[in-house]
């Protein structure tokens, strides 16, 4: 397309209805455009430290238009905001902090254990979800999926754009908003809670081709949920995500 304009595939469709978009790819589609946004002025040195998306409406699998402005420019703190719209409406609305990139070696410090390397077996999350998207991943659990209760590692072999480059950061996020689903509590098929956003907290940059969740899933007893995710790379933890979830019975059950 061209650099606001997107069409995906049918590897980005599910994981609730297949003519829909899952999140997670687009999730880091935006990345990609904020990426780009930043690489217009020049290089300041600042890293992204959050973004939170809030999921507007229906994600039709359609092509979708993503502009970005400045919302707070600033040498060391930056704020940008990007719209994603589908047939002219918008679907997502993205806030990004950014944050200077300094030498805190000397004081760093926090919980640093790692994860067992993805070493397992390909775990096959399409026995539980539909779609293009979880059909083209690689999932590798540390331990047994439990409900409401999985750690495990995500990647694909598959392009974020079909040929432009993209940050690792970005391909880093498009698999993030799986965790929502591999920890479920209750079959998709009889409940449903998807989560109306994201938001990710970075205290490191991530690198490599595997994303880990360490997930866990809380349902309340009215009709909300939670979906906590400390966030991993192979050489430790990067950070933190949050998704609020909309729990109710699918229609019929």
């Amino acid at each position: 397309m061209d650099d606001r304009r997107f069409k995906p595939t049918s590897h980005a469709s599910g994981a609730w209805h297949r003519d829909e978009q899952h999140f997670s790819p687009l999730g880091g589609l935006v990345v990609h455009a904020l990426d780009r946004h930043r690489a217009a002025s020049p290089d300041d040195g600042l890293v992204l430290a959050r973004i939170s998306y809030d999921i507007l409406g229906r994600l039709a699998l359609d092509e979708c238009e993503i502009d970005v402005e400045t919302v707070r420019p600033g040498r060391t703190i930056q704020l940008l905001e990007a719209v994603v719209r589908i047939a002219d409406r918008p679907v997502v609305r993205a806030r990004a902090w950014y944050l200077a990139r300094l030498d805190t070696a000397e004081v760093a410090g926090g919980p640093a254990d790692r994860l067992t390397p993805p070493e397992a077996a390909p775990w096959p999350m399409s026995e539980v979800w539909s779609g293009g998207y979880i059909d083209s991943l690689d999932v590798r659990p540390v331990a047994p999926p439990r409900p409401g209760r999985t750690t495990a590692w995500i990647s694909t072999p598959l392009e974020l754009v079909a040929g432009v480059p993209v940050s690792p950061l970005a391909s880093y996020l498009a698999l993030v908003d799986t965790a929502n689903g591999i920890a479920v509590r209750q079959p998709p098929g009889a409940w449903m809670f998807p989560n109306v956003d994201l938001t990710v907290h970075l205290h490191r940059q991530p690198h490599g081709t595997w994303t880990g969740l360490d997930t866990t899933v809380t349902f309340g007893p009215t009709g909300q949920g939670l979906t906590s995710t400390v966030l991993h790379d192979v050489d430790g933890p990067v950070g933190q995500a949050q998704q609020i979830l909309t729990v109710r019975p699918q229609p019929g059950t």
